[in-house]
């Protein structure tokens, strides 16, 4: 399946929530969200009839994100349904990692393959200041639970102002080649102003060989992070809904003023 740059477009990013149980500095505002009403948030049978019509259209990778996907009600149900969809043979998710000592475990038995935890640095002060509250040592028990798991290979997503020597990514950086752990710099970015990067260890950020759509929590297909262009699944449906994102993906991004990343994933 190929946009109309002739892009292979074989990735869909999920997000099942706008809810985080953090409040990080880049992702939310400080004055607090409106969270969407329950009634207005895909069930499971719609991101799972959604996620199967795209399969059989040449998705083939599934990433879950959220907000934090794992404080959606009945996640581990939700990796079940998908897991068990043909074509899809890369299936991860996203998330800050808080929950994981609960949930890895139930996670890898029902299919999820692997993760990316947040970690934008090993400091326990800069930790909570960049979070405002969180407890740097949940995430550190969250890292092994999901090495347990063999939720593998995990991936630390290390968000950088600048530079990747700064002072907290060399230490998520030592932090992750300790523990044997593949690191993810990503540049700080703003959806409004439209500024973006290349991820360094990874393949975001580059639009030239961009291969991913994304599905919000309230149903909308997004072609394109830096774009407002947006088609919902329940009011056109499904087929026309995909058929219109691909169609209409931009060469490249410009500006998002409709999303934060709190509710679009990432």
């Amino acid at each position: 399946m190929f946009d109309c740059f002739h892009r292979k477009i074989d990735y869909l990013r999920i997000s099942v929530t706008d809810q985080c149980n953090l409040r990080c500095q880049y992702c939310m505002p400080e004055e607090g969200i409106v969270q969407l009403l329950h009634k207005d948030i895909l069930t499971f049978d719609e991101i799972v009839s959604f996620a199967t019509y795209a399969a059989s259209r040449g998705i083939t990778k599934i990433k879950l994100t959220g907000g934090e996907p794992l404080v959606r009600k009945g996640i581990v149900k939700l990796v079940e349904m998908l897991a068990k969809i043909p074509g899809i043979i890369d299936f991860g998710m996203t998330t800050n990692g808080i929950l994981l000592p609960l949930l890895a475990k139930d996670l890898k038995s029902a299919g999820l393959q692997r993760v990316n935890i947040s970690l934008d640095t090993i400091n326990p002060v800069r930790y909570r200041e960049i979070t405002r509250g969180g407890n740097l040592s949940d995430v550190v028990r969250g890292i092994d639970a999901a090495i347990e798991a063999g939720l593998t290979p995990v991936k630390l997503n290390c968000v950088i102002e600048k530079s990747e020597d700064e002072p907290d990514a060399l230490g998520v950086k030592k932090f992750a080649q300790e523990r044997g752990l593949q690191l993810r710099y990503i540049p700080k970015m703003d959806l409004e102003q439209g500024l973006y990067g290349i991820v360094h260890g990874g393949e975001g950020g580059n639009c030239a060989i961009c291969n991913r759509l994304r599905l919000t929590a309230n149903g909308d297909i997004k072609p394109c992070l830096f774009s407002d262009l947006n088609y919902n699944i329940r009011k056109l449906g499904i087929k026309e809904a995909f058929s219109k994102a691909l169609i209409n993906k931009p060469r490249s991004g410009k500006q998002n003023h409709q999303n934060l990343f709190y509710n679009i994933g990432g």
